[in-house]
Protein backbone atom coordinates (compact mmCIF):
# COMPACT_ATOMS: atom_id res chain seq x y z
CA UNK A 1 0.00 0.00 0.00
CA UNK A 2 0.76 3.40 -0.53
CA UNK A 3 0.22 6.07 2.29
CA UNK A 4 -3.05 7.49 2.30
CA UNK A 5 -4.65 4.23 0.47
CA UNK A 6 -8.29 3.36 1.43
CA UNK A 7 -8.78 -0.38 1.10
CA UNK A 8 -12.49 -1.64 1.95
CA UNK A 9 -12.18 -5.31 3.73
CA UNK A 10 -15.25 -7.19 2.97
CA UNK A 11 -15.70 -10.90 4.74
CA UNK A 12 -18.15 -13.00 3.57
CA UNK A 13 -20.25 -14.80 5.97
CA UNK A 14 -19.20 -17.91 7.88
CA UNK A 15 -20.79 -21.52 6.72
CA UNK A 16 -19.67 -22.74 10.39
CA UNK A 17 -21.78 -21.79 13.55
CA UNK A 18 -19.31 -18.77 13.83
CA UNK A 19 -19.83 -15.41 13.66
CA UNK A 20 -17.14 -12.52 12.78
CA UNK A 21 -16.68 -10.26 15.96
CA UNK A 22 -13.65 -8.07 15.37
CA UNK A 23 -11.21 -6.58 12.82
CA UNK A 24 -7.95 -5.22 14.40
CA UNK A 25 -4.10 -3.73 13.31
CA UNK A 26 -0.90 -4.81 15.17
CA UNK A 27 0.07 -1.14 14.34
CA UNK A 28 -2.78 0.94 13.85
CA UNK A 29 -0.36 4.03 13.73
CA UNK A 30 0.30 2.68 9.91
CA UNK A 31 -2.81 1.23 8.88
CA UNK A 32 -5.89 1.92 11.48
CA UNK A 33 -9.07 -0.09 11.12
CA UNK A 34 -12.59 1.84 10.90
CA UNK A 35 -16.36 1.43 9.86
CA UNK A 36 -16.46 -1.84 11.55
CA UNK A 37 -19.91 -3.57 11.24
CA UNK A 38 -21.58 -7.08 10.83
CA UNK A 39 -24.85 -6.91 8.62
CA UNK A 40 -27.92 -9.28 9.18
CA UNK A 41 -26.89 -11.80 6.53
CA UNK A 42 -23.06 -12.20 8.97
CA UNK A 43 -21.26 -10.51 6.02
CA UNK A 44 -18.31 -8.13 8.04
CA UNK A 45 -16.99 -4.46 6.84
CA UNK A 46 -14.32 -2.54 8.05
CA UNK A 47 -11.91 0.42 6.23
CA UNK A 48 -8.30 0.13 6.51
CA UNK A 49 -6.36 3.45 5.53
CA UNK A 50 -2.61 3.51 5.16
CA UNK A 51 -1.98 6.48 7.63
CA UNK A 52 1.45 9.21 7.43
CA UNK A 53 4.32 9.57 5.12
CA UNK A 54 6.43 6.68 7.16
CA UNK A 55 6.96 3.04 5.62
CA UNK A 56 5.52 0.51 8.39
CA UNK A 57 3.85 -3.12 8.37
CA UNK A 58 1.04 -4.04 10.44
CA UNK A 59 -0.82 -7.47 10.77
CA UNK A 60 -4.55 -7.28 10.18
CA UNK A 61 -6.19 -9.92 11.86
CA UNK A 62 -10.35 -10.80 11.90
CA UNK A 63 -11.95 -12.83 15.01
CA UNK A 64 -14.63 -15.32 14.89
CA UNK A 65 -16.53 -16.91 17.81
CA UNK A 66 -19.57 -19.13 18.24
CA UNK A 67 -22.35 -16.44 19.71
CA UNK A 68 -23.72 -19.44 22.44
CA UNK A 69 -20.14 -20.37 23.52
CA UNK A 70 -18.24 -18.85 26.07
CA UNK A 71 -14.14 -18.35 25.96
CA UNK A 72 -12.15 -16.43 23.59
CA UNK A 73 -12.90 -15.36 20.35
CA UNK A 74 -9.88 -16.99 17.99
CA UNK A 75 -8.66 -15.55 14.87
CA UNK A 76 -9.87 -16.32 11.51
CA UNK A 77 -8.42 -14.37 8.90
CA UNK A 78 -5.23 -12.77 8.85
CA UNK A 79 -4.25 -10.27 6.70
CA UNK A 80 -0.21 -8.69 6.31
CA UNK A 81 -0.38 -4.88 5.04
CA UNK A 82 3.17 -3.35 4.21
CA UNK A 83 2.98 0.49 3.52
CA UNK A 84 6.10 1.46 1.07
CA UNK A 85 6.63 5.52 1.11
CA UNK A 86 6.61 7.14 -2.34
CA UNK A 87 10.35 7.51 -3.17
CA UNK A 88 11.67 11.31 -2.21
CA UNK A 89 12.89 13.62 -5.13
CA UNK A 90 15.97 14.96 -4.35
Amino acid sequence: MRPGTVVSLVLRPRTDDKRWTAVRSSAPAFVPVSGWRVDADGTAHATLRSAGARGGVARITASAEAPDVAGAARVAFVLDVTVTPYPREG
